[in-house]
């Protein structure tokens, strides 16, 4: 061969193989992720890096480290866990809780349960779904696809303020404002037992799980994973949960609640990350079928994204929202009182 290329997707494969890439004879020994970068359109470094280090990157069919370097006549193949699909998003007229909007932005506050972006299982009902029959044409950042508008996103089991972009200029100001870490962004979490100290900062590395890819978790060492930050404080203390504000500084997928389990306090009910059993006191039968009614009444993990605060990247004006907590977890904290004060 003599180019590198790039050889089409088997639709009807079931590895669900994205691209399979043979370097050149002559191929120079450069880094896999620069050899990516150059033959993957719209892909950012760190998006191949972390696909390295969640194993969707492999090399004569072996998984590779960051560093591997790339010889003549190698094999790159990409894989996913979901199959390719088109980046064609279906307009649904699903109705949008709308916070603020003006002609450049909107901030809408998103139920649990809703998904914010098309993906594996989740082609339809989701929030980029709904944006699609409200707007049109609203504008993508470089490698994200098939996510107009999005600057950012919250887990399908969080609700709370998600801001939108309407145009370029904006989606460009919004995203420097996140990647500069100025975005002021604080949700409320019922989280398993009380923190002590009240509040401080969680300063710890997380990363996709070696042992389940759907999970994050914190890496002490440092050549794994990625920053992040989270500064909390115990807005009340109900002796079994407290109800905590957390302030990102970073925002990494499922951060809060990886963090959270960290320091031995787990969002409540939250299955993936342990908080759906009884962390905090007697196993005795009334009390747990309190815990289990409370379960029931939040049937998903105690997070709300409350307040979002950021500069208007036309007006320059400084904007701030806040939201109330939704209806189950209010529910549940009301419970939780009741529970202490008689109890």
């Amino acid at each position: 061969m003599t180019d590198n290329h790039v050889i089409p997707d088997d639709q009807d494969d079931l590895l669900f193989e994205h691209h399979r890439i043979v370097a050149d004879a002559k191929q120079s020994l450069i880094r896999v992720d620069k050899f990516l970068m150059d033959r993957l359109p719209n892909v950012t470094r760190t998006k191949i890096q972390a696909g390295i280090n969640e194993g969707f990157v492999r090399v004569n069919d072996k998984e590779i480290k960051p560093n591997y370097r790339i010889h003549p006549n190698d094999v790159v193949t990409v894989s996913f866990p979901e199959p390719p699909r088109d980046t064609e998003i279906v307009p649904e007229d699903i109705p949008l809780s709308i916070v603020f909007e003006d002609e450049h932005l909107m901030v809408i506050n998103k139920p649990a349960g809703m998904v914010v972006h098309p993906a594996y299982q989740n082609w339809t009902g989701t929030l980029v779904n709904a944006l699609a029959y409200h707007f049109k044409n609203l504008p993508q950042m470089p490698g994200n696809e098939g996510r107009p508008g999005l600057v950012h996103r919250i887990d399908k089991e969080t609700s709370g303020l998600l801001v939108i972009a309407k145009d370029e200029e904006t989606l460009t100001g919004l995203a420097k404002q996140f990647f500069d870490h100025t975005i002021d962004r604080r949700y409320n979490a019922l989280v398993w037992g009380v923190p002590q100290p009240s509040q401080g900062t969680i300063d710890e590395f997380v990363g996709r799980s070696l042992k389940d890819r759907r999970i994050t978790t914190v890496f002490p060492d440092r050549d794994l994973g990625r920053n992040a930050v989270t500064h909390y404080q115990t807005l009340k203390d109900l002796r079994y949960v407290s109800l905590v504000e957390c302030k990102l500084e970073t925002g990494r997928t499922h951060q809060i609640r990886a963090h959270m389990k960290y320091i031995g306090h787990p969002l409540f009910n939250d299955s993936t990350y342990g908080g759906d059993q009884i962390l905090k006191g007697t196993t005795f039968s009334k009390y747990k079928q309190f815990v289990e009614n409370c379960f029931k009444l939040l049937p998903r993990q105690a997070l709300h994204a409350k307040t979002l605060g950021f500069i208007h990247p036309k007006t320059k004006q400084s904007l701030q929202f806040d939201s109330e907590l939704p209806r189950d977890m209010k529910d549940v904290i009301e419970k939780w009182e009741n529970y202490v004060k008689y109890n």
